[in-house]
């Protein structure tokens, strides 16, 4: 009992019983340094922090602090014996301890007081394992006393290397990684050695990855920009929550270390042999060498095809140098069986009967007293009509208005005048859209016309019926670059026909292709829009490729003086996009083009050159591109000043390109998204212009309420060039969804604008995108879970939006064809599962919002709020499907678009 009086007497503390007898008095200011700083709210001056009192000890609390101190006071005597015994209790002392997850653990807070005692001691020490013993001790005391300048526990921890680190904990590990990522900065910038710090990494990143703290090993190597060095330590057990974490990383990387993240876990995922995600991170990459040594690095041929339907999805078209292998592989490659499945997925849901333009418009629900007038026949209407019906029955071969008279001089056509010809004898292709085998002798019909329009609208339509598939006979390329189309002398036959090679192999990179329409692109002799058109066309096939040949001879345009004086025509900017779309995801590839358009002394260079750089850098949520771009639209420009126009077009493709570079990265979307309201209230009318069409291009088809409420208010500003684009991108938000509440704000408008023809014709190609293949299709340059952007489709989009820009001039005017770009862009967001032999196999989905898992413990459910359907099934935007039990397994690794299922058999067991 004397021993406890006396503790009593010394620290101010009172037993239970005593506590009731008298007030706990405040701390004597004469009390001893010591026991101040075991009060964690004092400073280590000893001064008192936010609590005057000090803290009440129990009586086990400080019976281990007098043991420490006692421990402490042995390694500061001279008695070298005590050493070891001493260290080796402090050691064990802190091993064992036990804490709440947010307080110290005692013995580190009754150690800390003593930290700088023990520093010095340090110091005083010869070499030898007590010394060593000591550095450890110390690397671990310093997680409560260093800060960012000190790095205590790294430095201790590099002065006694050891082999046991992960018996310190994983607090201790995680600070130690944290103060390297530091050090490493510091070293860094300073030009001096690293390499005991990447050592050190090394012998940490396995204890995590065996503690489950993959995110921890991989934000580790990134910070030492070693992350390849990962795929020698993941096993069999890890590598699969590595890649998640790494691949879910890549849009809030730089360049180059996005692709340095990606180029590893494809590495990580083909070691392993899980080929379709290391084919979707090939795709991703860009890098068409990598997807063929995917494909050809198996043997298992059902396999092989379901790397072949990815590469099909992205529009990638591979040149198989094996001439053996199965028709069913090259069918997957070209997919063309694509028509067959869609139209199953119509049988299925029993939507194969064409729909008519009533059973869209609705005009018995339209109210108010225009509502009688939305009726009227007019050239104008009849062409939004062909617009509307090709939209909706695309892809099903049949329709109600211009399939179903083979005698094309009672058709439809005739409903509508000079251009508007085109545009609907085009919209065949559409409606037959994929389905090439029995489609070209239907089109031929309208190409034998006597009439020039109807003849260059069955061009497009080829073009169109070929977009998206390959035809292993090359018959589209013969019929549009056959000289008499090419060269015809009806420019829109020309036009047409140029314009249909880009839809029909746009991604292919057709060598062929580039020999044909090069010389269209640096003819002076040419009308604009003839060269301009070449040179999108060749953007379009050659997307993404930067390929010098092509954006050397669009270059050399800009620079030709004879061409000078054309730069201001209206045709000009996409011959600037064509440019663009070559560098299409490339980053930093496009700065010499940038170097080179600045030497252009022009006022369509500057636009060109951010088209150019928007393009680069699309869906890759790159902050700084977004500073760049909001500058832009900064700048105040005045309207009268003929050297300026140029820049109001520059910032049209400014807010536009805050669209393009935040699409697929959900923080930059909202972000960007609240630039908009800012944009539409202070910007200039070029800029008011450009952001509806920028809220269609972040969002389409995935019709998000508070962007299509927002438009819905657009679509009635005073402006009417904005009304018209918010009417379009109401359109594009909802293309293909049949939304219910964007139809009934769709027949609102159709009423209100019943007396603005312009105005009703945006409003009726809106409808007609609503419901685009009666609810089947989107336009959604997102696929494969949303980690793979189509730049294809991106591409397509794009080119729709930069005529928007100036709607009246092109759109609205005599240029509507333009709107057919889409094609790009549109396929059938179905799920449907075949066997082993490419043979429909129906099975129950579980499909649900889709959940993002990454970095979260055990195993946790990747869908919510699912159903049990039977395939096919359509998938709608941010859904993902589960299969709803063990008889089979997916040869693909996301259940989206055609995939392939593997009866499970002792042959053959669940991966």
């Amino acid at each position: 009992m004397a021993k406890g009086e006396d503790i009593k007497k010394k620290t101010g503390t009172a037993s239970a019983e005593d506590k009731g007898k008298e007030k706990v008095s405040p701390v004597d200011e004469s009390k001893d340094a010591k026991d101040d700083a075991a009060d964690p709210k004092k400073d280590k001056d000893g001064k008192d922090g936010d609590k005057p009192d000090e803290e009440e000890l129990s009586e086990e609390d400080q019976k281990l602090k007098s043991e420490l101190d006692m421990l402490v006071e042995r390694l500061l005597e001279s008695d070298k014996s005590l050493y070891k015994p001493s260290l080796e209790a402090i050691k064990d002392f802190i091993k064992t301890s036990t804490s709440s997850m947010t307080a110290v653990p005692k013995p580190l807070k009754f150690l800390r007081p003593h930290y700088e005692s023990l520093e010095k001691a340090y110091e005083s020490w010869p070499q030898g394992d007590d010394k060593l013993a000591l550095a450890d001790v110390l690397s671990v005391l310093g997680m409560t006393y260093s800060d960012e300048d000190r790095l205590d526990s790294l430095k201790y921890r590099l002065l006694a290397p050891s082999k046991d680190i992960g018996s310190w904990g994983h607090e201790y590990i995680r600070h130690l990684a944290l103060e390297i990522g530091q050090e490493y900065n510091n070293r860094v910038n300073d030009d001096k050695d690293i390499k005991e710090l990447t050592d050190l990494a090394e012998s940490i990143v396995p204890f995590f990855l065996k503690h489950n703290a993959e995110a921890d090993a991989v934000d580790l190597y990134s910070e030492l920009e070693m992350i390849d060095k990962i795929a020698n330590i993941v096993d069999e057990n890890t590598y699969q929550r590595v890649c998640l974490y790494m691949v879910s990383m890549v849009p809030l990387l730089t360049f180059p270390e996005n692709n340095t993240f990606l180029t590893t876990a494809h590495a990580i995922y083909k070691k392993y042999g899980k080929l379709t995600q290391a084919m979707t991170l090939a795709i991703r990459l860009n890098q068409n060498d990598l997807i063929k040594e995917d494909l050809d690095s198996t043997d298992d041929m059902s396999l092989k095809r379901q790397m072949a339907f990815q590469v099909a999805r992205q529009r990638i078209i591979l040149e198989h140098a094996d001439e053996e292998e199965d028709e069913a592989l090259n069918e997957s490659l070209n997919s063309s069986k694509l028509p067959e499945h869609f139209k199953a997925l119509g049988k299925e849901l029993n939507i194969l009967d064409p729909k008519s333009i009533q059973d869209i418009y609705k005009t018995h629900l339209e109210t108010g007293r225009s509502a009688g007038l939305t009726n009227l026949d007019s050239a104008k209407q009849n062409l939004a009509s062909a617009f509307v019906n090709a939209f909706v029955n695309a892809g099903f071969g049949s329709d109600k208005m211009m399939l179903v008279d083979e005698d094309t001089n009672s058709s439809f056509v005739w409903k509508t005048k000079d251009d508007g010809q085109l545009s609907t004898a085009a919209s065949v292709g559409m409606l037959r859209l994929w389905d090439i085998e029995d489609s070209l002798h239907i089109i031929e019909r309208y190409e034998n016309s006597e009439e020039s329009m109807i003849q260059a609208g069955a061009m497009l339509a080829y073009g169109m019926v070929n977009s998206g598939v390959k035809d292993p006979n090359y018959a589209v390329l013969a019929l549009l670059s056959d000289e008499s189309k090419l060269n015809s002398p009806k420019k829109e036959i020309r036009v047409a026909s140029i314009m249909g090679l880009g839809l029909a192999f746009a991604g292919s990179q057709n060598d062929t292709l580039r020999e044909v329409l090069l010389p269209y692109v640096g003819d002076t002799s040419l009308d604009m829009q003839i060269s301009a058109m070449a040179a999108l066309s060749l953007g379009l096939i050659f997307v993404g490729s930067a390929d010098s040949e092509v954006s050397e001879a669009i270059v050399q345009t800009f620079f030709d003086e004879d061409r000078m004086k054309q730069l201001k025509d209206k045709w000009t900017r996409f011959m600037a996009l064509g440019l663009a779309l070559l560098y299409f995801g490339r980053q930093e590839e496009v700065d010499v083009i940038l170097e080179t358009l600045q030497a252009i002394d022009h006022p369509m260079s500057k636009p060109s050159s951010v088209l150019c750089e928007v393009c680069a850098w699309a869906g890759t949520g790159t902050v700084l591109k977004l500073q760049e771009l909001l500058h832009i639209c900064n700048e105040h420009i005045e309207d009268d000043d003929d050297e300026k126009k140029g820049d109001g077009l520059l910032q049209a493709y400014a807010v536009i390109g805050l669209s393009l570079v935040a699409m697929g990265e959900d923080v930059g979307q909202d972000m960007v998204l609240r630039q908009f309201g800012h944009l539409m209230h202070y910007g200039e009318a070029n800029i008011r212009r450009a952001v509806p069409l920028a809220m269609g291009l972040i969002s389409p088809s995935h019709p998000q309420m508070k962007i299509y409420d927002t438009l819905s208010r657009y679509s009635h500003d005073n402006d009417n060039e904005v009304a018209i684009n918010a009417i379009f991108a109401m359109g594009l938000v909802g293309a293909g969804t049949n939304n219910a509440r964007l139809a009934q704000l769709l027949r609102q408008l159709a009423s209100y604008y019943a007396r603005e023809p312009q105005s009703l014709f945006m409003v009726r190609i809106a409808q007609g995108l609503l419901h685009m293949g009666k609810g089947t299709l989107t336009v959604n340059p997102f696929h494969t879970d949303r980690q793979v952007m189509s730049r294809v489709a991106a591409a397509g989009l794009l080119t729709v939006l930069v005529s928007l820009i100036d709607a009246k001039e092109f759109i609205l005017k005599d240029s509507h064809y333009l709107l057919y770009f889409l094609v790009t862009a549109m396929h059938p967001r179905f799920l449907v599962t075949l066997d082993e032999d490419l043979k429909p196999l129906q099975v129950n989905v579980r499909v649900g919002q889709a959940v993002d898992v990454v970095g979260q413990a055990g195993k946790p459910k990747t869908i919510t709020g699912w159903q049990t359907q039977s395939t096919p099934v359509v998938l709608g935007y941010g859904e993902r499907a589960e299969l709803e039990d063990e008889k089979y397994i997916s040869l693909n690794s996301t259940l989206e678009g055609l995939v392939i299922l593997r009866k499970v058999s002792f042959d053959h067991p669940r991966s």
